[in-house]
């Protein structure tokens, strides 16, 4: 179904963006399900936090995307030795002057890869907050505006926990979606290994959108429509997640400490209207909302022991609440 405004610039963003997956595929094999989160992301102005196990190309996908996209691309790897001031600069002296001058640090770009975000202590995580909220840093007594577009995609292994820090519940719901990063089909990892072995590698890529086509796109989004009864189904969903014994989820009830923030509200939203518009539509079908709810609401769904020690994962939760919470309720 195309938009119902068929204006060529619509028609030229839509085409644009399958020629973003498809330069993005001439690097990496598979993962388009990441891809277009990180897409979403970059549409709606959210961050994205990716977790899965070492080697499934999160990384080499984040740094293909910024090219297609001619972002300014910068990777800070997260260590428990981090300072802030190695994320956002300090104030040096300049001997010649005999004045202090401001050191930009890596956070001063348009895309940020995060890598292994939770293994940095709490002043790190807090200076990076402030860029993520605030769209800004502090260096002495300045305040520098970020450059926009400004996207945090963070990175966390699942797997090796040993000397990480838990990420600050603030922070972790700053962030629009977390994506569990899978294992590639067998045909793809065959697909890898074949073009390792033949050396098949540093493929060129084309930029395809600019600032101005991203900036455009999200105007495009903003425009989706989306009808009171399904703005209804997202607060219903949420509100499930808070009182769940309300919606006939009393198994699950057990197993919820807390419940969803308002943030899941707005980025259900926002994302389901991405999605939408990422389809070719001018407007959000329930499966839209539910195709996103899994990546937005579990890192919002927080679990007791009673769920650690029963094996019930978020994604249960949230089937349950997909399964059970009707739309216009």
């Amino acid at each position: 179904m195309a938009f119902t405004s068929s204006s060529e610039l619509h028609q030229a963003h839509q085409e644009k963006i399958k020629q973003v997956f498809g330069e993005v595929s001439k690097v990496v094999v598979g993962q388009n399900y990441m891809v277009n989160r990180l897409l979403v992301g970059l549409f709606t102005n959210g961050h994205v936090l990716l977790e899965g196990v070492p080697g499934l190309a999160k990384t080499l996908t984040i740094s293909t995307l910024a090219k297609v996209l001619h972002l300014d691309f910068q990777r800070i790897q997260f260590t428990p030795d981090l300072l802030p001031a190695d994320l956002i600069g300090t104030m040096i002296y300049n001997q010649k002057d005999g004045k202090f001058e401001v050191k930009k640090g890596p956070i001063f770009a348009n895309i940020i890869l995060a890598d292994e975000i939770n293994r940095s202590p709490a002043k790190v995580q807090s200076a990076l907050l402030e860029a993520m909220q605030e769209k800004q840093v502090t260096i002495g007594e300045t305040t520098f505006k970020l450059d926009r577009p400004f996207l945090v995609l963070a990175t966390q292994n699942p797997v090796d926990q040993e000397g990480t820090y838990q990420l600050p519940e603030a922070q972790v719901d700053r962030f629009m979606m977390k994506v569990f990063v899978n294992y590639p089909t067998k045909e793809e990892e065959l697909e890898i290994m074949r073009r390792i072995s033949n050396m098949q590698f540093g493929y060129e890529v084309n930029t395809i959108l600019t600032k101005e086509d991203i900036f455009a796109i999200r105007e495009e989004v903003n425009k989706v429509k989306i009808s009171e009864s399904l703005e209804r189904y997202i607060i219903e969903l949420v509100t499930a997640t808070r009182k769940p014994k309300e919606y006939k989820l009393d198994h699950e009830a057990q197993y919820i400490q807390f419940g969803a923030s308002p943030r899941a509200s707005i980025n259900l939203n926002l994302s389901a209207k991405a999605v939408a518009y990422m389809d070719g539509r001018d407007y959000v079908l329930p499966e839209d909302i539910k195709e996103v709810a899994l990546d937005v609401m579990n890192h919002r769904i927080l679990l007791n022991y009673e769920a650690e020690a029963d094996n019930v994962k978020t994604a249960d939760i949230v089937k349950a609440l997909l399964q059970k919470v009707p739309i216009g309720k």
